[in-house]
């Protein structure tokens, strides 16, 4: 009889809103957080049946397959094989609590594909395990996610809407023939 696929889910809360948050979890947004993340597009980019690969430093090979990708419903889900040793799926929900920010749920869905790796399948699966690594993502998004948003948007700083002068002048910018004539080149300013 064959075993039964192997699951942990965990959940966190990052400081940012849902359309913040969803690019970190696509392939190319993972970069932004994960260390050594560099994923080989195989097809497409976020929607269904894109496709890449990972290398972890043990030089084992995971192809992912994006199953689902619904930023507006704060839904993205994968099927992976990481060759040779496991099978399964990775689902991200965000949803927006009341209070603000995004609370993001993880879970890993796994099947071994032999022996040594049922040992493996287990071992990242425990709680203890799991839960580090949840952590490990937490920490990693709430760091890269406070890098993409700008002062203004922290309320950090009060910039005026454009630099001054930036109204200055369409009517006092002089051209002839179409060049300024100090540089000698051909204007695109219009």
């Amino acid at each position: 009889m064959p075993a039964e696929p192997h699951s942990q889910s965990r959940s966190f809360h990052l400081d940012g809103p849902r359309a913040r948050v969803m690019p970190l979890f696509t392939a190319r947004g993972e970069r932004a957080w994960a260390a050594g993340w560099d994923p080989i597009m195989l097809s497409g980019a976020e929607r269904r049946g894109s496709a890449f690969q990972t290398v972890k430093h043990e030089a084992r090979t995971t192809t992912w397959i994006v199953l689902d990708y619904r930023p507006a419903a704060g839904r993205v889900s994968y099927a992976r094989l990481a060759h040779g040793s496991n099978i399964g799926l990775v689902d991200v929900v965000c949803t927006e609590p009341p209070a603000g920010g995004t609370d993001v749920s993880v879970t890993y869905t796994l099947t071994a594909l032999d022996a040594q790796a049922q040992a493996f399948v287990q071992h990242f699966l425990s709680p203890e395990v799991y839960g580090r690594m949840i952590e490990n993502w937490r920490a990693a998004t709430s760091a890269a996610l406070a890098r993409s948003i700008s002062p203004r948007e922290r309320g950090e700083v009060d910039l005026p809407s454009e630099s001054p002068g930036a109204d200055q002048g369409k009517d006092e910018h002089r051209h002839e023939g179409g060049e300024h004539p100090e540089r000698g080149s051909l204007c695109d300013c219009d």
